[in-house]
């Protein structure tokens, strides 16, 4: 899976925070189109995005932009302005159902032909933050093979729910389980929701860790302050790697090469499951540390 874990939104009319944007060592950053940009600026916004594509992306990050979803009548416009060379990936905002990801599949075909694009290389992201987008979720995240990842927009499927967001987020709980889920059913990466309270660290990173258990992989940030602590906690611990190798080499050595099911490590029992967890923390902290590495040599 790509990595993901910090997902930095920075708004597509605003040029000193785009210029600024290639300083902040998120593994994505998303410039917007939608919410952060009025009805006034958005055409602006298209031609500052489209213009800064290559230059944001410059230091090792991948570059996303963030759609007007189709029931707004802007995703054509937004489509058309920023589908060019230096865009790693789009995300569709309140996205509710799998049909709006294929009409959005057939439009970035349609303009990876006709730019002269690699046909299938703009990456897609769900934005799913209705009550429709999380029953939908899993149908949306199989509707297209773009699809590389899925966002849980807390914010909005609170007023689309009629409930007011708490900083305890009792009412998120179901829509963000089952958004984690869904994710995961379809083989994409779960991102966690804003977390709006940006001053408050000691929260954001109770709140990751949180997301952590639950399966969210990443988190939207809607500060650079953010970064940091994301891509840390999102990363492996120095421990459980060195538990991972000691597990792979153990059961690779005592269970599979003599035909057993089982062996105990460290007082405790690995079986296979627990042994292609270890894989996993590998293959997870391998491709995160080939990430930093690409950053530093961009």
């Amino acid at each position: 899976m790509p990595v993901m874990r910090s997902v930095l939104y920075v708004p597509g009319n605003n040029p000193r925070m785009i210029a600024k944007a290639p300083t902040f060592p998120a593994d994505i950053i998303t410039l917007d189109l939608e919410d952060s940009v009025p009805p006034a600026e958005k055409e602006n916004a298209r031609k500052l995005v489209r213009e800064n594509l290559k230059a944001v992306g410059a230091n090792g990050s991948e570059v996303y932009v963030r759609i007007n979803n189709w029931e707004t009548e802007m995703t054509n416009d937004d489509l058309e302005a920023i589908v060019y060379e230096g865009l790693h990936g789009v995300t569709l905002a309140k996205c509710g159902h799998p049909d709006h990801v294929k009409r959005l599949d057939w439009k970035l075909e349609e303009l990876e032909r006709r730019r002269g694009l690699p046909i299938g290389s703009i990456k897609v992201s769900l934005l799913l933050e209705t009550a429709k987008g999380i029953i939908n979720a899993y149908e949306s995240c199989i509707a297209s093979p773009r699809v590389v990842s899925a966002i849980f927009g807390a914010v909005d499927y609170c007023k689309d729910m009629r409930v007011k967001l708490t900083s305890e987020g009792k009412e998120q709980e179901y829509a963000r389980a089952h958004m984690a889920v869904a994710a995961r059913a379809a083989g994409v990466v779960a991102i966690d929701c804003p977390f709006v309270a940006y001053q408050d660290m000691e929260a954001f990173e109770k709140s990751v860790l949180q997301g952590r258990q639950m399966g969210y992989e990443g988190r939207m940030l809607i500060h650079p302050s953010q970064v940091e602590p994301a891509n840390r906690l999102y990363s492996p611990d120095p421990a459980d790697v060195e538990w991972a190798r000691g597990v792979v080499k153990a059961f690779e050595e005592e269970a599979i090469a003599k035909g057993k099911a089982a062996i105990s490590y460290q007082g405790k029992m690995v079986d296979t499951p627990v042994y292609l967890n270890a894989k996993d923390i590998l293959s997870a902290y391998e491709e995160i540390q080939a990430k930093e590495a690409a950053r530093k040599n961009a």
